[in-house]
């Protein structure tokens, strides 16, 4: 029913007269948006539970963190769509001689959550983190089980949430389709203890955002975006955006077409890369027409992954931006708390340790 959905949402896409719609400015929470980027992956090992607490501990407006499905069908929170060798260690296969194993290498969607709940991903550091805490025998960890975790610390359910689909519409034997995470994540989300109004379900898929909203309206949508999924080598449609092209959307600037296109789908939230990762000069790819576009459309703006307060500084310019997610949000938190921004609450460190001890899981 979620792909019927989504073409009927689509059907006017070449039509002229179907143009961008309005939406109210996403504004839930008075506190300027730092979002703690897989946790608070500068600080801690990615995706796992400690660095969804030193995301609290550093007083992160919104956790930030990514959904694969296993093949099993359950929601866990894990960026990539495959058990990589840099992040996880394999211990022992779940029994002798299953032939699934190392487990390391493999996609999400061939494995089991038996099979995954083997895995060290808490003892590695990857090089470009040289400041981030290893937690050894860290295991990887249910949304369900994050969720009840940040229960524990946040019982007054201050915390927002942005959650993404990781789902690979030009790979599609390596995750699940849309239809299994659109319902599957929305059944964790109904079921959470946070109310809906506080989750924000993202993807670079923008597929899922279109299935999500029709089968769930209160969920607000987050259109990630970058040049890769923007564009195309051969100018040929790209796969991330649900049939759309951008240049059939109005607007001297890619940058614009992006925010138009987005506010068609209905998008509540614009989430463009901060910077053009493919020019080897630094260009802002979030740019101020950019920007200024989607605040036209009603849409707020909150680029990735921002880890360099020069870039946050040119972010918050002319045509601000309403968030920012990164590794590091303890710097960003002193930067926006110095512009006089309101910035949320630090969660105390005590009630923190306990909970993680009380939730975290070791091979």
């Amino acid at each position: 029913m979620y792909l019927l959905s989504a073409a009927a949402i689509l059907s006017c896409v070449v039509v002229a007269s179907c143009g961008p719609a309005q939406h109210p400015l996403s504004t839930n929470s008075r506190y300027f948006d730092i979002q703690g980027h897989r946790g608070c992956r500068g600080e801690a090992v990615e995706s796992t539970l400690p660095a969804f607490a030193w995301g609290l501990i550093d007083g992160v407006t919104t956790l930030e963190l990514d959904n694969g499905i296993t093949k099993d069908g359950v929601v866990i929170v894990w960026h990539d769509e495959e058990i990589t060798p840099e992040k996880c260690i394999d211990t022992a296969p779940i029994e002798e001689d299953d032939p699934e194993f190392p487990y390391v290498g493999k996609p999400i969607a061939k494995l089991t959550l038996a099979q995954i709940k083997t895995l060290d991903c808490g003892s590695l550091r990857p090089a470009g983190y040289p400041l981030q805490l290893t937690y050894p025998g860290t295991k990887i960890s249910t949304l369900r089980e994050v969720f009840e975790f940040v229960d524990c610390v946040d019982p007054m359910h201050q915390v927002l949430w942005n959650i993404e689909s990781k789902i690979n519409p030009v790979l599609t034997n390596k995750t699940r389709g849309v239809e299994d995470f659109v319902g599957k994540q929305h059944k964790e989300f109904i079921s959470s203890p946070y109310p809906l109004s506080q989750i924000t379900y993202q993807s670079f898929d923008w597929r899922t955002l279109i299935a999500m909203k029709a089968l769930e309206p209160r969920i607000a949508t987050s259109a990630l975006i970058d040049v890769s999924t923007a564009t195309t080598a051969d100018n040929s449609t790209s796969p991330w955006l649900a049939g759309l092209r951008l240049d059939e959307f109005s607007g001297l600037s890619l940058g614009v077409q992006i925010a138009n296109a987005a506010s068609f789908i209905g998008a509540q939230i614009l989430s463009p890369a901060a910077v053009d990762y493919t020019r080897p000069e630094y260009v802002l790819f979030t740019t101020k027409e950019m920007v200024r576009r989607a605040h036209q459309m009603g849409m707020s703006v909150k680029p990735w992954t921002v880890n360099s307060i020069s870039i946050a500084e040119d972010l918050m310019g002319s045509e601000g931006v309403d968030g920012i997610i990164s590794d590091y949000p303890s710097n960003m938190r002193r930067f926006i708390k110095q512009r006089g921004l309101s910035v949320a609450p630090k969660f105390p460190k005590k009630r923190v340790y306990e909970c993680l001890d009380q939730h975290v899981q070791r091979t």
